[in-house]
């Protein structure tokens, strides 16, 4: 019967493929989906001076009808039912003849589109000095705060280095948007950003079409002052307050005054500056070198979108058949798929990956593709930007054309554009009152003094270190405390957007940019509030009352604040504590499921990762332990005890203690060696036990990583231990050894 099944899905595979072959090719191309690339925007002027706000306009951005929204975990629901093939050539061909008028009918209106026209902004010859409120950056989350503050009464300045407003959803066109939604289908980050979301038609938005709502939406506002082409220099203290910023303005220095500072810059550049402390990349985690890949989003034209379409979804249906669930699919603007494509190209760049593509359509016809992970750039450095997008223009001559023989619906994509601007994922993680962490996201912990709702999953993209990434957990909400956002070693600042106070695991999920523009809009209006009361930040992060009209505010402008009880869905597992102690090290990852497989048999490559994960990010330089396939009990309990041996001697000796002549720290009896003391090790650890399993456990039940309950569940040294049994026992070792420094 299955093979029955199988033999009438290949029929209306080969009848679809047909179906392709004969209607997609005559769909006529519309302009700006030729092979000549996207049409010239028209340029419009917009004036400091003018505020008033277009009514109507081109009738693109000015009020749209409300949407549902596009979002890939719900929208789509209508491609996961199941489709029964029937047989007979009659059958298929009516329902492909009907599937073809369908497709045509849903796409019809975006194949229509055509070019929006951009607005260019002017600024006002001279403008005041003085303001209640400044926001360094309009990136999202700088455009919602400045809003929310000038909503909020407060005479406000944004300043922007560039003459763009939307910083990585515009320049670095990432449309593509990652967004916030609980079990149940509520959109969590609501307010401002609900607001864009709906203007611009949801997620995969026209770009252009965003810069128009951006400026329209600063303009609107009475109370508020636009200043681009202005680059930050310095800020102005006093007495450990930042009371205002020195920029650089047609090549001159201008100050700024404010009672109170919103830093909204993507690398918090403002709070560094102010001396404001900082991690860098996966420092927190014992991991210094580490940063996530960045990534230059670039634009195509000649993209047969019905032949993507049909494609894509074609095969999100045969996998219902093969239990192949592919996260795979298209709508009318949004595709996302060809992962075996991507994965499957050897970029001439050693230090680049290509991974299944995100792809956003454009109202000139043309795609965006958020798919090309670079490595090797540091974002802080003067002229990243310039290295990597050079680096991205020669790696695309051989990325083309590979594109065009392999990606359905690409064969005659042509390179239109890149994007002005790095989608960087990570840098600084700035330190404040309260530091957002991995546990809080994971756990689904609500928060007294919470400003936003988040629940994007804790998505750690490939580095060098991990070329693959890795997904360490998939929260179904949690909350942003406005202790984050008040920054230790400066008083009237407030850090909005990815490096605000969380921990670099926390940062991987509220890093994204509609949790960002929620914490914008609360950061506004915390400014606000602080200079009508009278109280500083700290002053209200520690005040109930106050953090409550805080929240009042906020829902009555839209915010979505609700209270709620929650729980990390592993927390009633015995072994939780060692789990969650090694998912804060990033050394436990539940994928999208949160399936941290803890009672399945330890692995001979898990066990490794994790030991030497835990040896090295407690900052020591030891052997390499290996153990075989499968590892057992024996062999587990003496590669720990010998790691425990070698740590402490390594402690001793730091200290100024010498080990015995001609031993290293941690060798065992006879072996020869030569490393010095720092140095990384070259050799692996012998596999052969050093000791007896009793002599092990008596060892480690001394040191403290073995209690009575865990000693027993290794008293069989010929058996394989469960993951939640080595997750205990290596937190143990981690807590034991990190203390004992």
């Amino acid at each position: 019967m299955e093979d029955d099944r199988l033999k009438s899905l290949e029929e209306v595979d080969l009848a679809f493929e047909e179906l392709q072959k004969k209607y997609v090719p005559a769909i006529p191309q519309i302009k700006g989906m030729d092979n000549s690339g996207p049409p010239a925007p028209v340029r419009i002027e917009r004036r400091g001076a003018d505020r008033e706000r277009r009514k109507g306009g081109n009738g693109d951005w000015t009020g749209p009808e409300r949407r549902a929204g596009d979002r890939r975990r719900g929208e789509e629901a209508i491609l996961k039912k199941r489709i029964v093939p029937r047989k007979g050539k009659g059958v298929v061909a009516l329902l492909l003849a009907v599937s073809a008028v369908a497709l045509i009918l849903y796409l019809a209106p975006y194949l229509l589109w055509h070019p929006v026209e951009e607005i260019a902004w002017v600024n006002q010859e001279s403008i005041p000095r003085d303001y209640d409120v400044i926001v360094v950056g309009a990136e999202p989350e700088g455009i919602a705060a400045a809003v929310s503050a000038a909503r909020n009464g407060m005479k406000t300045l944004l300043l922007e280095e560039s003459h763009t407003l939307g910083g990585l959803m515009t320049l670095g066109q990432l449309n593509f948007l990652d967004m916030c939604y609980d079990h149940e289908g509520t959109l969590l980050t609501r307010g401002i950003f609900e607001e864009f979301y709906n203007a611009v038609d949801g997620t995969a938005f026209d770009i252009t079409t965003a810069k128009n709502y951006f400026i329209d939406l600063v303009t609107l506002e009475e109370l508020l002052t636009l200043r681009t082409g202005s680059s930050l220099l310095a800020p102005l203290t006093e007495y450990g307050r930042v009371t205002g910023v020195v920029m650089m303005e047609g090549g001159k220095e201008v100050p700024y005054t404010a009672k109170r500072i919103i830093d909204a810059t993507a690398d918090g550049d403002l709070a560094a500056m102010a001396g404001v402390p900082y991690t860098y990349g996966g420092e927190d985690i014992g991991e210094p070198e580490r940063q996530m890949g960045v990534t230059l989003v670039f634009e195509l034209s000649g993209v047969n979108w019905p032949r993507v379409f049909l494609h894509l979804n074609w095969a999100r249906i045969k996998g219902a058949f093969t239990g192949d669930r592919a996260n795979i699919g298209a709508t009318n603007k949004t595709a996302w798929g060809y992962e075996e494509e991507g994965y499957s190209y050897k970029p001439r760049d050693a230090m680049m990956r290509l991974r299944g593509f995100n792809i956003a359509r454009q109202r000139s016809g043309t795609v965006l593709i958020n798919a090309l992970l670079i490595f090797g750039i540091e974002p802080l450095a003067p002229g990243s930007f310039e290295a990597a997008a050079e680096r991205v223009k020669d790696e695309l001559i051989y990325l083309i054309p590979y594109i065009r023989e392999n990606f359905a619906g690409f064969d005659k994509a042509e390179l239109a554009a890149t994007a002005g601007r790095l989608y960087v994922r990570e840098t600084r993680h700035f330190i404040g009152e309260y530091q957002l962490s991995i546990d809080d996201v994971l756990g689904n912990r609500d928060q007294w003094d919470k400003i936003a709702i988040g629940s994007y999953p804790a998505d750690v993209q490939p580095s060098v270190q991990q070329p693959f990434g890795t997904v360490i957990g998939n929260p179904d909400h949690y909350a942003v405390p406005f202790r984050c956002i008040i920054p230790t070693g400066a008083d009237d600042l407030l850090i909005v957007g990815r490096s605000a106070s969380y921990t670099s695991l926390a940062a991987s999920s509220a890093r994204v940019l509609p949790l960002g523009m929620a914490v914008g809009q609360a950061a506004g209006a915390a400014a606000a509030q602080s200079i009508r009361e009278g109280m500083d930040f700290r002053t209200i992060s520690r005040d109930p009352a106050a953090v409550h009209r805080l929240q009042s505010t906020l829902k009555s402008q839209g915010a979505y604040l609700e209270d709620f009880i929650s729980s990390d869905p592993n927390s009633a597992h015995w072994a939780y504590e060692g789990m969650a102690a090694l998912r804060r090290l990033g050394l436990m990852d539940g994928g999208y499921e949160n399936d941290y497989r803890l009672d399945s048999p330890m692995d001979k490559w898990r066990f490794q990762y994790m030991l030497n994960g835990v040896i090295r990010k407690a900052g020591y330089s030891l052997d390499y332990y290996e153990v075989d396939e499968p590892p057992d009990c024996g062999q587990v309990l003496d590669a720990v005890a010998s790691a425990w041996l070698a740590a402490e001697e390594l402690r001793i000796w730091a200290a100024g203690t010498a080990p015995t002549p001609g031993t290293t720290p941690g060798a065992a009896p006879g072996e020869a060696q030569g490393e010095a003391f720092g140095e990384a090790p070259e050799r692996t650890a012998p596999r052969t036990l050093r000791r007896s399993p009793a002599e092990n456990r008596e060892l480690l039940y001394n040191a403290g990583l073995l209690s009575h309950s865990l000693e027993a569940r290794f008293l069989d040294s010929a058996k394989v231990p469960e993951a939640a049994e080595v997750a205990m026992l290596l937190a143990n070792l981690y807590r034991h050894i990190r203390l004992a420094d």
